[in-house]
């Protein structure tokens, strides 16, 4: 009879909002143990150790690199600022950790490059948390996109009232999880992006954000379609200053439309089939219907974070969000941040 597999000891380096939603998942995971917390705001760790009841159970740090010395440690859990990833996830690295980062990775596709590069030379992995790549409605839509005949355009919109982050815009926050969840679908990258958009809120430049942090933002995307002489857009809506919280997400075909809701009263997949019943006026729809998809009843962080705990009791990179993934969508970002700078329209 083989013993059991004990838990993999990591720390958490940041304990924000996101810092803690992470926490609250991994504490829930038997086949992890949390030992180590990191963040500067010693009654934020204090808080923390006492709404989870931690205390005499985790180390508390005030600074990172006190926790990555920390004694047994297999794997850390980083989600900071995005400007601060990279010497944080270098660190981790070369110290023999595992890591999981939250999203995005980098704000510069070297730096994305040089992270991917040292893990796979330490043979340690390299995880980003885009978090919807587990959620069982995306998984299922990329099969159900086969039933959406041609590909006309798409569209989407990701809005609330808030909350801002201080060190990334409304694009590298709130447009890179639309634009997973797309590349997903697609199985492709976009070939060319086209973005616009205001900052109100934090104006002043800030490096690598010349203009600011953009609060708003509309994004145009363009995957080409091998032979064909269309290209697929698909156009997305971006903001943080928008109290009308949208979460929504639509490819068109010629034979049906799959729809992505995280609206209250929404389901969160739907697939509406029909087609015009003939190719001149009046274009009268036939056969219209809407399709529920039945959806697991699953917390998509919490899947992320059992399947990076089983990236790393097997050593092997995750198939769904490794740093290769994180690396393509950074490619991405960096483009859709220049062609907000400059106006034009930037190929990838």
């Amino acid at each position: 009879m083989t013993s059991p597999t004990p838990p993999i000891e990591l720390a958490i380096v940041g304990l924000g909002r996101w810092g803690t939603h992470l926490l609250r998942n991994f504490l829930a995971l038997p086949e992890a143990r949390v030992v180590a917390l990191v963040d500067p705001n010693c009654q934020r760790l204090r808080d923390l150790c006492d709404r989870f009841e931690l205390r005499d159970q985790v180390a508390c740090y005030r600074t990172w690199t006190e926790a990555l010395a920390h004694p047994n440690l297999q794997a850390a859990v980083v989600a900071t600022p995005a400007c601060t990833h990279y010497p944080i996830i270098k660190a981790a690295l070369e110290t023999g950790l595992h890591v999981l980062s939250e999203k995005p990775l980098t704000l510069e596709v070297a730096t994305s490059t040089s992270l991917c590069q040292l893990a796979a030379a330490q043979q340690r992995q390299l995880m980003v948390d885009h978090t919807y790549l587990f959620h069982p409605a995306v998984q299922q839509g990329r099969d159900l996109c086969q039933r959406l005949g041609t590909l006309r355009y798409g569209y989407a919109a990701r809005t609330n009232l808030g909350p801002v982050r201080p060190d990334a815009d409304v694009f590298w926050d709130l447009a890179i999880h639309d634009i997973s969840i797309l590349n997903h679908w697609l199985g492709q990258l976009p070939t060319a992006v086209a973005a616009w958009g205001a900052a109100w809120l934090q104006p002043r430049p800030q490096e690598p954000f010349d203009s600011g942090l953009r609060d708003v933002g509309w994004l145009r995307l363009i995957y080409e379609r091998g032979d064909r002489s269309q290209p697929l857009e698909i156009m997305v809506h971006v903001s943080w200053a928008n109290p009308d919280r949208q979460r929504r997400l639509a490819l068109v075909g010629d034979r049906g439309t799959l729809v992505l809701d995280e609206g209250a009263d929404a389901h969160p997949l739907t697939l509406y089939q029909g087609e015009f019943q003939t190719q001149t006026f009046p274009f009268v729809p036939t056969d219209a219907q809407a399709e529920a998809i039945a959806i697991a009843a699953v917390e998509p962080l919490r899947e992320m974070c059992r399947h990076f705990l089983t990236s790393v009791a097997t050593n092997r990179p995750s198939a769904i969000s490794s740093g290769a993934v994180a690396i393509e969508l950074v490619k991405v970002m960096a483009a859709v941040a220049t062609a907000a700078e400059t106006g034009q329209t930037v190929s990838i």
